[in-house]
This record gives C-alpha cells, sequence and structure tokens, in this order.
C-alpha cells in the first residue's frame, strides 16, 4: 500500500509552489508565534514591574527564561530533527508552549511566570531550525537565502503583532488575556502542521557513516566551524535581548516616548526587522549571482548592522526611530551563515549544524537580555521610575564590544575542508 506522506512528500517536492504552500508557510506560522512570544515582553513590561514589583534584574531574567529552555535543548533537538524529521518534533513542542502560555497567563508568582515562560521557550525551540531543517529537505540549495528569508519575515510579522497590536489589545483585556488567547494560536498552529505538512525522514537516514552523536563532534572541531559561529551567535543573542526586550524601556528612558510612542517606535522597528528577513535573503541571492560569496555579504551586512547600534549606543539620534529601523532590518543578516555552514557540511548534518549553532544564541541571548538588566540596576532607579540613560549606554556597548571582537575572528583565515562552497 502507498504510503500517503510520503507520496504528497514527493508531489510537493516536484513542485515548488506546492512545496511552498503545505511546507514553508505552516513552518511559517511557528516562527511567527515564537517570535510574538519572543518580543511581548517589551510592550507589557510596564504591568508586569507593576503587578509583581521586579527591578530590572527580575524583568530581565524573567524574560530571559524563555532563551534559557529553548537554549538548553537545542543540540538533543539537533539530533532528533535528523533522525525523525520536523513536523511532529515542531508540533508536539508547540503543544507544550501552549501549555506554558497558559501557565503564563495564570500565574500570580515568580516562579509561576518563570515556570510558563520556560516552558514556552522549550515549545518554540524548534520553530527555526526545524524549519530550516525542512527548507533543506525540500528544495535546492541555492534557492536556501531567499526561502529562508520568506519564512523568517513571519518571525518579523510576529514581532510586529507584538507592538501596537498588543497595546491596541490591552484596551479590551489585559496581559493575561493576551497570553490565553496564545495560547490558543499556538494550539491551532500545532494542529495545522500535523494536518498540513507531509513528513520527510530519508535524508536523516541515509546518514550511514557517522552517528548522530559522532555528527556532532565533526562540528564542534571543525575550524572553519568556529571561524563562523561565534560572530553569528554574538550579533544574533545581542538582537533578540535588545529587540525583544531592552528596546522599549530604551525609548521610554533615553528618547523620552509616552506608551503610545513606545509602542509606534516599536511597531517600526519591527517592519525593519521583518524587511530584512525577506530583503536580506533577497539581495544575498543577487549578490552571490553577481559573484559576491554568501560569507563576504554576511560580513559586510554585520558591519553596517555595527554601526546602527554604535549610533544608538552613543546617541547620535536619540530621538529619531531610523537608527533602531537600520538596526533591525540588518539585525538578522547573521542567520546567513547557517546557509553557509549547512552548505559546508554534509546535507545530512543540517539539523545539528543549526541547533550547534543556535545553542550558543540562545543561551547568549539569555546572559545578554538578565546581564543587560543586572548592569542597568548598577544605578539607581530615575525620579520618574525609569533607569538611567548611562546604565543603557554602558550595557549596549559592552554587546556592542563583543560584537566587534568577533568580527576580528571572523576575519582571521581557517582552514577549510576542499571542495566545499560557503
Amino acid at each position: 500500500m502507498t504510503n500517503p506522506n510520503a507520496e504528497a512528500a514527493s508531489k510537493a517536492r516536484q513542485g515548488g509552489v506546492r512545496a511552498f504552500v503545505v511546507v514553508v508557510l505552516p513552518f511559517s506560522c511557528g516562527y511567527y508565534v515564537s517570535y510574538l512570544y519572543r518580543s511581548v515582553n517589551a510592550v507589557i513590561a510596564p504591568q508586569l514591574v507593576a503587578e509583581f514589583g521586579l527591578d530590572a534584574a527580575d524583568l530581565g531574567f524573567l524574560t530571559a527564561a524563555y532563551f534559557f529552555s529553548f537554549g538548553v535543548v537545542q543540540l538533543p533537538l539537533g539530533v532528533v530533527l535528523d533522525r525523525y524529521g520536523p513536523r511532529t518534533v515542531l508540533a508536539v513542542l508547540l503543544a507544550i508552549a501552549a501549555a506554558g502560555s497558559v501557565l503564563f497567563g495564570v500565574g500570580n508568582s515568580m516562579f509561576a511566570l518563570v515556570a510558563g515562560r520556560s516552558l514556552i521557550g522549550l515549545g518554540v525551540s524548534a520553530t527555526m531550525m526545524g524549519s530550516f531543517k525542512a527548507i533543506t529537505l525540500w528544495f535546492p540549495q541555492g534557492r536556501w537565502p531567499v526561502i529562508n528569508g520568506v519564512f523568517m519575515a513571519m518571525g518579523g510579522a510576529g514581532a510586529m503583532s507584538a507592538t501596537t497590536p498588543i497595546e491596541a489589545l490591552l484596551a479590551f483585556t489585559d496581559w493575561r488575556g493576551i497570553f490565553l488567547a496564545m495560547a490558543a494560536v499556538t494550539a491551532g498552529v500545532a494542529v495545522l502542521i500535523l494536518l498540513v505538512v507531509p513528513e520527510r525522514r530519508d535524508e536523516a537516514e541515509a546518514d550511514q557513516q557517522v552517528g548522530q552523536i559522532e555528527g556532532l563532534k565533526v562540528i564542534y572541531r571543525d575550524r572553519f566551524f568556529w571561524r563562523v559561529a561565534p560572530l553569528t551567535f554574538i550579533c544574533q543573542a545581542t538582537q533578540l535581548a535588545i529587540l525583544g526586550l531592552w528596546s522599549g524601556p530604551w525609548l521610554r528612558d533615553v528618547a523620552g516616548l509616552d506608551r503610545g510612542g513606545v509602542a509606534t517606535s516599536l511597531f517600526i522597528i519591527a517592519a525593519g526587522l521583518t524587511l530584512g528577513f525577506a530583503g536580506l535573503g533577497l539581495l544575498a541571492n543577487l549578490a552571490e549571482r553577481c559573484g559576491m560569496a554568501l560569507i563576504r555579504f554576511t560580513g559586510t551586512g554585520i558591519l553596517v548592522m555595527m554601526a546602527a547600534l554604535a549610533a544608538i549606543v552613543f546617541e547620535a539620534a536619540p530621538g529619531s526611530v531610523w537608527p533602531w529601523f537600520i538596526f533591525g532590518f540588518m539585525s538578522n543578516v547573521a542567520v546567513l551563515n547557517l546557509p553557509v555552514l549547512s552548505r559546508y557540511f554534509p546535507l545530512s548534518y543540517s539539523g545539528r549544524v543549526f541547533t550547534s549553532v543556535n545553542l550558543f544564541v540562545i543561551l547568549g541571548a539569555f546572559a545578554v537580555q538578565s546581564g543587560i538588566g543586572a548592569i542597568i540596576d548598577l544605578w539607581p532607579v530615575t525620579a520618574h521610575g525609569g533607569y538611567d540613560r548611562e546604565a543603557y549606554r554602558v550595557a549596549f556597548g559592552a554587546m556592542l564590544g563583543l560584537e566587534a571582537l568577533a568580527f576580528l575572528w571572523f576575519l582571521v583565515p581557517h582552514e577549510r575542508r576542499a571542495g566545499r562552497r560557503a
């Protein structure tokens, strides 16, 4: 008897449009809710602070709990994705995220909020890497940067939804009602993925030369991996921590915006993020066609992103949203290093390559998001109940310095295996 999943997978792979509809779009919905959870605290932070009496370190730790649980499962997640495929893995994990959102929405203590936020992080831990794994299975490698960019634009849409739309919803419900509604949406996405996406595990099952765990050793012993990975995860961790929480307080305390102004500015920043998700992939594809290596393109883009962050750190235009817009637009250029690495290693390693990098990205985001809060708490709260502008300068500047060091390391040539292209 014919396996209907295998038959549907074969048909979808033969047609690019069908593959986009049954693979990219459902997984994109998962990435949408992941970014919605990741970014929503930037808007609801004042309510959480007021209701639970949180200081900056508490707020940073609570928000970053998402990243800790997200990060610790990355290595086993890579093995599971390569062995079993992304469809079932994502559906099960998104159900866990829905449960975590319910717990966060009904929580009445810091412990309950941290537990709920941690379950959410665990539940959305495969939305990006699992989707990248699916894209490598369903599409030729020349289209990976473009399709990855289109997929990630849904994350930007999630970030946009976490700004003025959430602020508008707060006129009708509180932050608890918002998290309960998000739980229902997340459960719906899990069901959608199970019903629509065909499973593919043939590439993973074909990995006969090296065992699943041995493959991780191959990745972590490779010098080229350690040239590319540090800059990738430091840049990503910085943007996740800042855009996911601290951009909102900065706009309030340094730019002097009210709640409506903060939400509007966050929406514009998220729009830049969304345009960057889609546009950077297209630009990378065009640059490659013109003879520019993808790794050179990402390095150039990271320099632009660092310049935008420097303008924010040194308050070149504190009343303008444009440095933030540019930072949002360029902030995910480092993600294009994932196709660089997935081309370099065998295709059957792709899930482990993605999660090997993402482990450091997410744990780095946990450290940065909570660390920024700890640095900010070194300065007294202002008379208006906000945080000192010098505290932001030191905290954000420390991350800019780490990015600069990682970029210098990125410029150092490392030995690469013959016959691989990046």
